[in-house]
């Protein structure tokens, strides 16, 4: 389109092969990787937006700023039990395997950007802040998995999540989202009781 149509039209884009994340938009009403979609899968008429919920910077192009925040109010790096450590911190298969899944996310803001709470609510998290919290929650290494499930557990955290798959559909990268959010509401229940 760049090259054809139109040489002023503004998007972003870095690696071309799915793993930067900086491409997400809708096309034919779904939040997709550009980089990921053949325009022959597409059918004739094919319409391009930026992705919603987000503030429009320019053409495709949407101030990510208010999807960081959430994310980086969430704690999303590894929180240690103690001082700095002396050797590496080993961890089981097992307790690896526990959230594999959540640690495939690209920041691209697809799950978030497809779900109608975020739409309505500015002041949700969304499901790519929770399933950054849950990548922590659940390492056997880290020692803020309580502060995690309080932040989680405000207004804006899991309760809003309606349970709609829009997130999981969304997801380039095939995380199960909706399942990673059902798990850390299921933390914050049987935590309490």
């Amino acid at each position: 389109m760049k090259w054809n149509l139109d040489g002023s039209l503004s998007f972003r884009r870095s690696c071309a092969h799915g793993v930067c994340g900086s491409d997400a938009m809708r096309i034919n009403g779904a939040n997709r990787l550009a980089c990921k979609v053949l325009v022959k899968d597409l059918g004739s008429e094919i319409s391009i937006e930026p992705i919603k919920g987000l503030p429009v910077e320019k053409d495709l192009i949407v101030d990510m700023e208010p999807f960081f925040d959430a994310f980086r109010a969430v704690k999303p790096y590894l929180i240690p039990e103690g001082h700095e450590p002396t050797r590496e911190r080993l961890q089981s298969a097992a307790d690896r395997e526990r959230f594999d899944d959540t640690t495939k996310c690209i920041m691209c803001a697809a799950c978030t950007t497809s779900c109608p709470v975020f739409w309505n609510d500015g002041d949700y998290f969304g499901p790519a802040a929770i399933v950054a919290a849950h990548r922590f929650i659940f390492d056997s290494r880290d020692a803020a998995s309580d502060e995690r499930l309080e932040i989680l557990n405000e207004r804006e955290g899991v309760w809003r999540c309606r349970t709609t798959f829009n997130c999981s559909n969304a997801c380039p990268r095939g995380i199960q989202v909706t399942k990673a959010i059902a798990e850390v509401k299921r933390a914050l229940i049987f935590r309490r009781f």
